[in-house]
């Protein structure tokens, strides 16, 4: 048995030009994840392998293999993030986890942005779509199709900050003060942020490219340029180069207009650009306006969950970690300690996580069947309790007992 054999499953490669070469017997590795990790992925393993038995017959199928991260992997090995762990995400290259606890004090300030850091995953993107049967605050919810493409790894979630009145920020302040013909209270809290060409174009470049592959009919760079002009104005900037870079698919938005007309030609993506301001609005008034949003981190942050928001709520809302060379599909809600072992809580969030996860894959038909049962399944009224409190006449039931009832509808 060669190293890249694990019983009958292969290892997922990559091909010419970074594409990805799928067996029809992948090894996909999961982190169980703390609190109600295990209840969730109790619930969603069997709902997955449903949908790709569903959609393939015996032709495909997923070869799971466990790795330990969290509290789990502190248990055996006195390590939060084992470097075992870390190898294995390298080598096998897609994963599905579920919420891990950041641990109180000593050495990280988060598992998650730990994760993405020391494998460069450097997009985090949000796909959010409304499922019928959802209760949502939204007159229209279902004109909200958006997938957000959040860069990872910059800005200020880079961390370099510096307390009020420590002696590293009245040193920096002084600088700026003296130096760069700043006017800085010395008193001040002060919080720099970072922003490189590299990391934003190849943010930006996915989105474009998935863009063209996904038939999107635009992709809008959100950013605050017009107050922060040489961090997000630059963002804004970098994207419209590379635009120009992929230039067979993609016009810029005033090309569309002098070019042609307004009227976007068959087969290309439009590129424009709002303030992050103004999007907050436009995601409200006009959301069937807005397809795919690429933005620094932060304004990612917001947008994302207030988009989830006007969906139903977190615990809808899928999400992954992808970089060039790895690809980490997560829960985006927390481990909810007090739920754990009560086999309680949606495990919505991982399921659908894991349907993004199987378009990765290139296994679209398998993702189709998790989209089209989890309406069904809310149409008759079957829900979890944070959905059925909501749901007049709904019938609760258990975390497993709703992956159960996916699986039936599909």
């Amino acid at each position: 048995m060669t190293h890249h054999e694990h019983g009958q499953g292969e290892v997922v490669t990559a091909g010419p030009a970074g594409k990805l070469v799928v067996p029809d017997r992948p090894i996909v590795l999961f982190i169980e994840g703390d609190g109600t990790g295990a209840d969730i992925w109790r619930a969603t393993r069997p709902v997955l392998d449903a949908a790709v038995a569903k959609a393939y017959g015996g032709a495909k199928q997923i070869f799971w293999q466990e790795v330990l991260a969290g509290e789990k992997a502190f248990k055996t090995s006195r390590s939060y993030l084992p470097v075992e762990t870390l190898a294995a995400l390298r080598e096998y290259r897609v994963a599905l986890k579920g919420p891990l606890t950041t641990p109180i004090g000593g050495g990280f300030r988060s598992l998650n942005v730990t994760l993405r850091q020391v494998l460069d995953l450097y997009a985090c993107i949000r796909p959010v779509r409304y499922y019928a049967g959802v209760p949502s605050p939204m007159k229209e919810p279902e004109k909200i199709d958006m997938v957000i493409f959040r860069e990872n790894t910059e800005d200020l979630y880079a961390g370099i900050e510096w307390s009020a009145n420590s002696p590293e920020s009245q040193r920096l302040i002084n600088f700026l003060n003296h130096e760069m013909g700043c006017t800085i209270e010395m008193s001040a809290a002060i919080g720099i942020k970072p922003m490189t060409e590299r990391c934003s174009k190849r943010l930006i470049r996915m989105a474009l490219k998935y863009a063209i592959k996904q038939q999107r009919p635009a992709v809008t760079l959100m950013h605050k340029g017009n107050i922060m002009k040489y961090t997000e104005g630059a963002f804004q900037t970098w994207g419209y180069e590379v635009a120009a870079e992929l230039s067979d698919g993609v016009i810029s938005e005033a090309e569309l207009m002098t070019a042609y007309h307004g009227k976007r030609p068959a087969g290309k993506v439009v590129l424009n650009d709002r303030l992050a301001d103004n999007l907050f609005q436009q995601v409200l008034l006009r959301p069937s306006e807005y397809h795919v949003i690429a933005t620094p981190n932060l304004n990612g942050d917001y947008i994302s969950d207030a988009l989830a928001a006007q969906v139903g709520g977190l615990g809808m809302a899928p999400g992954a970690n992808i970089g060039d060379n790895c690809a980490i599909f997560e829960a985006t809600h927390g481990s909810a300690p007090k739920y754990a072992g009560l086999d309680k809580v949606n495990p919505s969030s991982l399921i659908l996580s894991g349907a993004m996860l199987l378009e990765y894959l290139g296994w679209d038909d398998a993702a189709q069947h998790i989209h089209q049962s989890l309406p069904r399944t809310l149409k008759d009224r079957i829900a979890t309790y944070d959905l059925a409190r909501l749901l007049p006449g709904a019938k609760e039931v258990s975390c497993s007992e709703f992956g159960q009832a996916l699986i039936d509808h599909m």
